[in-house]
């Protein structure tokens, strides 16, 4: 689609997100909540509905609602009632859901992300809500007959329901990146989208710029990775705005998207609320949440990712880049953290992690929880750095390795090695005369004024050293003698 045609339109685009949350058991039964586990063996009567059998409020369930909330700046209600939200499939056991209709737990707020230009912008939540997921209906390993999975029936869900406040699949992802990063930083949800524990419905519609309303809405289901809700929105919207170019009109329906073939197929018509048939849920108590309750959450919510980004931009004076790598994890932003409680320099420690310690994890496959080398150890080889007895070179190529083959510290082994600088100006004028006595037509074009030989004599100079001199001592005296022959 040519640049052209599209720019005659806006694009609004809304998200749904779905995050399975990280507690011990289901929404509503003692069923073990557990991904992976033999098909159809963490259920029992109460998560298949048998008649009889009463739900009972899973408490974990609420704090996380809560300590969400709190992150994206939501009004927590005090006041909630559950819903039935009834409606057929083959992997939802009683045919209906429990969820939250008029009282979701969390009212309004917002996620801030960073748009194409890198300036941010807030997205408005409209609400996040509890509800149970579904079971799975498993359609590619019988060739004749879908098979059904009800391990999934009952895991409590938070539903984050955004504003329609995303004008391209960009920004879509930025939100939905975000959204990640805030459930992992808060343990309430792994945010793996390839098993399905965060999962992902897009809203998308077209409307000439400058139109009153928005074009008809079209949700997109079925996206496993945050790359594929950016290509199903971007064909989502060729699409439709092809469709209106061409005469047609935008039929409000529920498409799927075939990652393979990168384009959303029809699915069904989209329902309407009512199709639900919503109704108070008979079987819990209306839930009512204390101030008290919610000053406890806030009092052990951990740091979030936008909190830590300001600091290490505005107190620390890190680059948009390194701030934002390191809070893209948060078990990398807690070794930061750590590593700051023992050194001052700042940029080194981060230099430091987004280097060597990062290498180090890639190339061994390993998360930062496995690395070897405890922060305050690397605040000790920063700090040898610092005072000159070491340098960076000797530190990333020797010292380092070896703390992690023999866990010692940096001074033990720079002490066993040998590899302290030297800085006294006595050994530097030695290095210094065998560097000259060595170079001797080098030495005449220097003197005829060829400057830039200078890194040349300084990396003879650090060979003839072993490394170990001082270059900050070492280049000023080098050039002294130099520019007096």
């Amino acid at each position: 689609m040519e640049n052209k045609l599209q720019d005659r339109y806006e694009i609004v685009i809304g998200l749904e997100v779905h995050a399975q949350m990280l507690t011990k058991s289901k929404a509503y039964s003692s069923d073990c909540n557990e991904f992976g586990a033999q098909p159809n063996s963490n259920v029992s009567v109460v998560s298949l509905g048998h008649p009889g059998t009463l739900p009972v409020m899973n408490k974990k369930t609420v704090e996380y609602a809560i300590r969400l909330g709190l992150s994206c700046n939501s009004e927590i209600a005090r006041n909630q009632y559950f819903a039935r939200k009834n409606y057929f499939y083959p992997d939802l056991p009683k045919g209906y859901q429990i969820t939250q209709d008029k009282t979701p737990i969390c009212v309004g707020g917002y996620v801030i992300i960073k748009d194409e230009k890198g300036k941010e912008k807030s997205i408005g939540i409209t609400r996040i809500h509890m509800e149970e997921d579904a079971g799975k209906s498993i359609h590619d390993v019988d060739v004749f007959d879908t098979l059904v999975d009800l391990n999934r029936a009952g895991v409590p869900l938070l539903e984050i329901v955004s504003e329609p406040d995303m004008r391209s699949s960009h920004e879509a992802y930025y939100y939905l990146t975000e959204v990640r990063k805030l459930v992992r930083y808060l343990d309430i949800c792994d945010g793996n989208m390839e098993e399905g524990s965060l999962r992902c419905d897009a809203n998308v519609s077209v409307n000439l710029k400058g139109a009153k309303e928005f074009g008809t809405k079209v949700e997109v289901k079925n996206m496993n990775s945050i790359r594929n809700v950016q290509r199903a929105i971007d064909f989502e919207v060729k699409r439709q705005i092809e469709l209106l170019e061409n005469g047609g009109t935008i039929a409000q329906e529920t498409r799927s998207f075939d990652a393979l073939k990168g384009l959303t197929i029809s699915m069904r018509s989209k329902e309407a609320a009512n199709d639900y048939r919503y109704f108070p849920e008979p079987d819990l108590q209306p839930l009512v949440i204390l101030q008290e309750q919610i000053d406890a959450i806030a009092k052990e919510m951990p740091p979030l990712p936008r909190n830590l980004y300001l600091k290490y931009t505005q107190e620390f004076g890190l680059s948009d880049y390194d701030a934002m790598n390191i809070t893209d994890s948060k078990g990398i932003a807690l070794y930061y953290e750590s590593l700051l409680q023992h050194t001052k320099n700042a940029k080194a420690a981060a230099n430091w992690l987004m280097g060597e310690i990062k290498s180090y994890l890639n190339e061994n496959g390993v998360s930062i929880a496995e690395f070897p080398i405890a922060p305050e150890r690397i605040a000790n080889l920063i700090q040898l750095i610092d005072e000159g007895k070491v340098s960076s070179t000797i530190a990333g190529q020797r010292i380092f390795p070896q703390m992690i083959e023999t866990n010692n510290t940096p001074h033990a082994i720079a002490e066993a090695l040998n590899l302290f600088q030297d800085s006294g100006e006595d050994v530097l004028d030695a290095y210094v005369l065998k560097v000259i006595e060595g170079n001797p037509s080098e030495i005449e074009r220097y003197k005829a004024g060829d400057k830039q030989l200078i890194g040349f004599f300084m990396g003879k100079l650090m060979k003839v050293s072993g490394g170990k001199a001082d270059p900050k001592k070492a280049n000023s005296i080098l050039r002294n003698t130099l520019d007096n022959l």
